[in-house]
């Protein structure tokens, strides 16, 4: 696994090629539409068998506490899961029984400010973008999540897969009914 400190944005981060920084900037595009048209397996397909997909649950604190929230994995998060993990997630949606999938939601991905730098691995490449989703289901329950992302992409053949995944609310307080979806 990807060590959490790879994630860090340094200074010395070195900017990938245009070519290179537009093809993952296509793959990100790519696996937005896959969840917004739930095309879930085809997204699965998209995650390598290493992944660590984490979402920190982050409380409000004064600048003097120093207390490490973002990083630290044994406190709260909405998601700090494998590959297998997601998975398990994912089949209970064919079920039949995910009472908050029926009916269907609705969903929108947006993904913007987009940068690339190669990183210490020749095929491993970290991806900054902000994200937009938002959510609808039944008459009345609408929810936006907002955020920034670090992510770490594995060129394999002439595709990417992701290996690692940090998702930074920038919500005070987390307002929806349930977390049924991925960002």
């Amino acid at each position: 696994m990807t060590d959490t400190a790879t994630l860090e944005r340094t200074c010395e981060g070195t900017t990938a090629s245009l070519e290179l920084t537009h093809a993952l900037t296509q793959t990100l595009y790519r696996e937005a539409r896959l969840l917004d048209d739930e095309h879930y397996k085809a997204w699965a397909s998209m995650l390598a068998e290493d992944l660590h997909y984490h979402m920190p649950g982050i409380e409000t604190r004064y600048r003097r506490d120093k207390t490490e929230q973002v990083t630290d994995l044994t406190r709260m998060a909405y998601y700090n899961d494998s590959k297998p993990e997601i998975l398990k997630r994912l089949s209970r949606l064919e079920t039949g029984t995910a009472w908050s999938e029926d009916p269907a939601t609705r969903y929108t991905h947006i993904i913007t400010n987009v940068e690339v730098e190669l990183t210490e691995k020749a095929d491993e490449f970290r991806v900054y973008s902000n994200f937009y989703a938002y959510r609808n289901r039944n008459e009345r329950d609408e929810d936006s999540l907002i955020g920034n992302r670090i992510d770490i992409w594995r060129q394999v053949g002439n595709s990417f897969q992701l290996v690692k995944r940090r998702a930074i609310l920038k919500h005070n307080v987390m307002l929806s009914k349930n977390l049924n979806i991925y960002v």
